[in-house]
């Protein structure tokens, strides 16, 4: 079952879960993203909130309706997610974690890449 939390609307958590799920290839560009009703029933949510978080992607260009046929990833989207992550990742998140990890003490060779 899937949680939700109070820090963000639904429908922006779900089009964030939808883009990690982009981001690994699923599905692959090109191919049809499962149906508003599949995502309702799947996350237990509104379809109406499914439908605005498929078009937060659609805004960002990573997906597109096709008129009676569904909605689509469209090509290019994961590059375009890959960099837009990535620059959030560089100019938010690591620079917090490495503070955090300089507090703590922790260098590059404490830190094992290796593992999962």
């Amino acid at each position: 079952m899937q949680t939700w939390n109070q820090t963000a609307p639904i429908y922006q958590q779900l089009a964030d879960r939808l883009a990690v799920q982009l981001l690994d290839g699923d599905p692959p560009e090109g191919e049809a993203m499962p149906s508003v009703r599949v995502l309702a029933s799947r996350y237990l949510i509104n379809p109406l909130t499914v439908s605005r978080a498929i078009q937060a992607l659609s805004d960002m260009g990573l997906v597109e309706t096709r008129r009676g046929m569904g909605i689509y990833v469209r090509p290019g989207a994961r590059e375009a997610l890959m960099k837009s992550e990535r620059e959030q990742f560089l100019q938010e998140e690591w620079p917090a974690l490495r503070e955090r990890l300089a507090r703590l003490g922790i260098s590059a060779k404490d830190l094992n890449w290796e593992s999962q």
